[in-house]
């Protein structure tokens, strides 16, 4: 078979002016706020980026990742900086860590304070030991100047947001909880700036899938997946980091959601008769991509591969048909639920009324996971509970990442899933509200089964959506591109 390890796509250039905009469209939200509370339109927004980290005790550096916030706002790539905004005028302070002559030695050239104003179009860059003076200096009122530090919950993690320090910070007002909304609220919806990043994270991504795809065969390991996966994105994409770690699971391992830690290295041999399913995404200039494809790894379905995974197709394209403007998340996911019941149900698997299995919350037996999440400079984008009612305790609904109703400018993931998980087959088999839904000896033949996850990452517009993600799901595609055939194939294909 002729080898595929070639792209055509190049690294774009990410101007600058993106994180303009996303600093504009902070300064208006918030004075917009102030204004409506009757507070004073002065004071600085104010972030401290993140710090490099050693590995435990050692002197080894992990590989830096700017602070998700922080890039946001700055685009800043390096470690140390802080960054300021202020109220009253608009101008961007940078504050750049003061480096030592030794690093001219080991890390390369120093660069200057100019270097760094052109470079991420700032008012003005200063040293970080200059935080306090500045500001005092900047400050056009009476009384200490008063800053806004980011502190609050992300829904996602359940971790706090650690709001700046720096020495001399006590002598200033600080306030901790009008920022983190408002700024969270501004990463919600994307510009056409950021939308063209995602876009690039999406289309280096799916190529790289399509070509695990072509180079999978039996006798393979899990972690030589993953690697053609990340060669590929970073050969082609200068694409340095993932997203997230890439879940590479075969055979039963694809019925463990999070498969790929350290626990679970994606490390088994893949045998001949093995769903595949592969989660991975590429991340460029701090924006990401999240993508999962799932397929038999000698290239063709069997009757039941083909079965369980034409349900989870079913409820991905039926979610894509409807979303638009105004939609309900969570109703989404019970129209995913919907469509993988009925198909189970004609497959034969499930028996009995089907509005009678959502009233049970059968679907989370077989989807445990939330539909989708917010994606863009993090895997799960903050904002999901911002809005919206609050998060479902019912299974399967407690999962979802948001509530929220769609907007236009969103970028969500539509991530619908068919598991056969002992831990939750066994009680739901086993309870009298829902036994009687199980054909028994049909789901015995599915236990080892593993797990489908169809996931592409999709664009809320003015009237419906758009899919950015470009892969192979039906049947018929990916076996004839698992086989050599081009992507994508002669035939149009929505």
């Amino acid at each position: 078979m002729a080898s595929y390890a070639t792209s055509s796509l190049s690294p774009p250039t990410v101007p600058t002016e993106l994180h303009v905009q996303n600093r504009r469209k902070l300064f208006a939200s918030l004075r917009c706020l102030l204004e409506e509370s009757s507070r004073p339109l002065n004071g600085f927004v104010f972030l401290q980026g993140g710090e490099e980290q050693t590995r435990h005790d050692t002197d080894h550096t992990e590989l830096f990742r700017q602070e998700s916030y922080f890039a946001y706002l700055f685009g800043v790539t390096e470690p140390g900086f802080y960054g300021a905004i202020d109220i009253e005028s608009g101008n961007t302070l940078l504050f750049a860590p003061r480096l030592p002559q030794e690093y001219a030695v080991w890390l390369g050239e120093i660069k200057s304070l100019s270097f760094f104003k052109e470079k991420y179009m700032v008012t003005m860059v200063y040293y970080t030991d200059e935080i306090g003076k500045v500001l005092h200096e900047q400050h056009k009122g009476s009384g200490k100047p008063l800053l806004y530090l980011l502190h609050g919950l992300n829904t996602d993690s359940n971790k706090f947001a650690k709001p700046a320090d720096f020495q001399g910070i006590e002598n200033f007002e600080t306030d901790i909880t009008m920022l983190h909304p408002v700024l969270t609220e501004c990463r919600v919806t994307k510009s056409d700036l950021e939308l063209a990043v995602i876009q690039f994270a999406n289309d280096i991504s799916s190529e790289a899938h399509i070509e695990v795809m072509r180079k999978t065969t039996s006798g393979m390991k899990e972690y030589q997946l993953e690697s053609i996966f990340l060669h590929h994105t970073y050969m082609y994409g200068g694409c340095r980091h993932c997203s997230y770690t890439c879940i590479c699971a075969t055979g039963g391992n694809s019925s463990v959601l999070h498969y790929g830690h350290a626990a679970a290295p994606n490390d088994r041999t893949l045998e001949d008769g093995d769903m595949a399913l592969l989660d991975m995404g590429a991340e460029y200039h701090f924006y990401g991509s999240d993508i999962t494809c799932s397929f038999p790894v000698n290239g063709k379905f069997t009757s039941d591969q083909s079965l369980v995974y034409n349900a989870v197709l079913q409820a991905h394209d039926a979610v894509i048909a409807a979303m638009k403007p105004g939609v309900s998340w969570v109703e989404m996911h019970k129209l995913a639920e919907r469509f993988i019941i009925e198909s189970l149900k004609k497959g034969g698997i499930l028996f009995g009324d089907v509005e009678e299995m959502m009233f049970h919350r059968l679907g989370a037996v077989f989807m445990p996971h939330g539909l989708g999440h917010l994606l863009g400079i993090d895997t799960h984008d903050p904002g999901g509970y911002l809005q919206g009612p609050e998060r479902s305790k019912e299974p399967g609904l407690s999962s979802l990442r948001t509530s929220r109703n769609l907007l236009e400018g969103m970028v969500i993931t539509v991530e619908p899933g068919c598991y056969f998980i002992d831990a939750l087959l066994v009680p739901a088999m086993d309870s009298s509200d829902t036994s009687k839904f199980f054909i028994h000896k049909i789901v015995d033949r599915f236990k080892g089964f593993g797990g489908v996850r169809i996931e592409s990452d999709v664009l809320v517009t003015a009237t419906g959506c758009r899919n950015m993600t470009s892969v192979p799901r039906r049947v018929s595609d990916i076996e004839a591109v698992m086989a050599g055939a081009p992507w994508p194939l002669p035939h149009p294909y929505a």
